[in-house]
């Protein structure tokens, strides 16, 4: 009788205890503290597999064992579908602290994601880094957090043509703002920067930031040890079956943004009257030539450039860098190379030989894919010499900007400038034709940006910018910085909020929140999601099933 007692009052006692554990903490859906274990100390019992994350990390303060490190190629922690939360229609928050590398070889990537592609529901918050977007580096040490329940806008927002663009040639987010490089081919004109302005409604007005140099074309835009650099360029119209341009001023020439329509010379590639990319790789600017000769150079500060060797004489393209390597694609024949610092090494020929061009970059899920010509195909890498045909979008004949917005990936295409959204397998689902300018042989959806939320895409020949939503996002549209730092997302209500360092930094537009229901049968994802594997270091992460206030972030961020 007595061992019977005793073992109920035991029993009790443990119930009791486990209750406690979860009213300690009361609103908590999840607690990872990442402390040499993965388990959850919420309560919940929601314990994360660990898929080859190192935790022995050291922490915020210094202290080793106080953190999870995450390689960025295929470390995850993951808790099972039927342990993970269910966050439906419901407030939630994130609180993690983060450390990223100010060297990165890799995109940072997502920290926490519940998400289901072929439903397109759930929700994801991670660090974006989106360069190979044709000619440009759109996004740098951008944050998006965002939810989605299937649900995309039936229509483009017009945000017009800024100044007299016959084509918006490379868009990049910088400081806040949306920052736009132009062709504009015609006698006594040259290519511009325009700044999109602070409305960014269809009335929108573009800013003129300048005109960095006399040729017709800024082609590529890139951010660079916190300032904007523009590349120049003598586009070639007729090769978009265009008349030619007047202006016959060469380009080749980097300039650096000084504010105010200023913009200091950053001195000129050898050999090149066009840039064809621009890329931060290991913590260095990279550029390369549009024209031949081929052409690749590292920027050294001020006005001086290396000019490194290129693969087997063959021109390098658009730039991205992902696992380790920056990646080029070519147009001199359908390959891919990609870049180690030191030597190139040839990926292979992407697809078939009617393959001759490759145009773009994307990281989704953790892969690379590109866009190519004259296929009007996508393919994804799998290993040198290795690419899976993900099929071709609708008939088009070339694949040119592709972007992860919100969990899923979209590309743009000529001769239609049109906009697909990759649904899975080989299929491609068109969502938009952006430029119906008549009698004309091509119209290309050149460029695409992710920014306050929404994508924005740049089309030729009517040189406008359009842009659209999916589910619903909130982005920090500034440059990250590096080290520890401590990251807030949001749900409350109608809005998605983010907080940096208990700082509130960006609101989202407002959404019906009866339309998104996030509940997925799908596992939680510490370091993991639509874009990429994170590459740094977490500790601390917490998963709340309410709205925190601005003061209990503050607290949480140690304000």
């Amino acid at each position: 009788m007595k061992v019977v007692i005793t073992w109920l009052v035991l029993s009790l006692a443990m119930i009791l205890s486990s209750d406690l554990v979860a009213a300690a903490k009361p609103g908590l859906l999840g607690h990872w503290k990442l402390s040499g274990t993965t388990d959850d100390d919420s309560g919940h019992k929601r314990h994360a597999a660990n898929h080859g994350a190192d935790l022995k990390a050291a922490g915020p303060d210094g202290e080793p064992v106080t953190a999870a490190a995450f390689d960025g190629r295929n470390q995850l922690l993951e808790v099972p579908a039927d342990k993970a939360p269910r966050l439906g229609r419901g407030d939630f928050s994130i609180s993690v602290r983060l450390h990223t590398a100010a060297e990165l070889d890799d995109l940072p990537g997502d920290i926490l994601s519940q998400y289901d592609p072929a439903g397109r529901r759930g929700f994801s918050l991670g660090i974006t880094n989106n360069a190979g977007v044709t000619t440009n580096q759109a996004n740098y040490r951008n944050i998006h957090f965002g939810i989605d329940n299937d649900r995309l806008e039936p229509q483009w927002t017009d945000h017009g043509r800024p100044g007299k663009a016959l084509l918006i040639f490379s868009l990049a987010v910088y400081k806040g703002e949306l920052f736009a490089g132009t062709c504009e081919p015609g006698a006594g004109e040259a290519g511009h920067v325009y700044r999109l302005a602070a409305d960014g409604n269809t009335d929108a007005k573009w800013i003129d930031c300048g005109s960095p140099h006399p040729s017709n074309s800024v082609s590529a835009l890139a951010v660079f040890d916190r300032a904007l650099y523009a590349g120049v360029s003598k586009y070639r119209v007729a090769g978009s079956s265009l008349p030619e341009s007047e202006n016959q001023n060469l380009g080749g020439k980097v300039f650096r943004y000084d504010g105010d329509g200023r913009w200091i010379d950053c001195g000129r590639l050898p050999g090149a009257e066009a840039i064809g990319g621009l890329v931060v790789y290991r913590g260095k600017l990279y550029a390369t030539s549009l024209y031949k000769p081929a052409g690749f150079y590292r920027y050294e500060g001020g006005q001086n450039w290396t000019s490194l060797d290129v693969p087997d004489g063959k021109r390098v393209e658009a730039l991205g860098v992902y696992n380790g390597q920056l990646f080029a694609t070519s147009y001199d024949h359908g390959h891919v190379y990609r870049y180690d610092g030191r030597s190139w090494t040839d990926c292979g020929q992407v697809g078939d030989e009617k393959n001759t061009q490759t145009y773009s970059f994307a990281v989704h899920f953790g892969k690379l894919y590109v866009g190519t010509w004259a296929t009007g195909k996508v393919f994804r890498y799998q290993g040198d010499n290795d690419w899976a045909d993900v099929g071709r979008l609708g008939e088009e004949l070339e694949v040119m900007g592709m972007i992860v917005h919100n969990g899923q990936l979209f590309a743009g295409t000529l001769p239609l400038a049109e906009v697909y959204r990759f649904d899975g397998r080989e299929h491609w689902h068109k969502v938009g034709w952006l430029d119906q300018t008549p009698d004309v042989k091509y119209r290309r959806a050149w460029t695409m940006a992710e920014y306050r939320g929404r994508l924005f895409c740049g089309t030729l020949p009517e040189g406008k910018v359009w842009s659209i939503q999916a589910g619903c996002s909130v982005t920090y549209d500034d440059e990250l910085q590096p080290g520890w730092r401590h990251l807030a997302a949001v749900r409350q209500k109608d809005r998605l909020k983010l907080y940096i360092d208990g700082k509130l930094v960006a609101t989202s537009a407002a959404f019906a929140p009866e339309q998104f229901d996030l509940t997925c049968d799908q596992p939680l994802k510490i370091g993991f999601g639509p874009h990429d594997y994170f590459q740094g270091r977490l500790s601390d992460l917490r998963l709340y099933g309410q709205a925190l206030s601005a003061e209990e972030i503050a607290r949480l961020a140690g304000r």
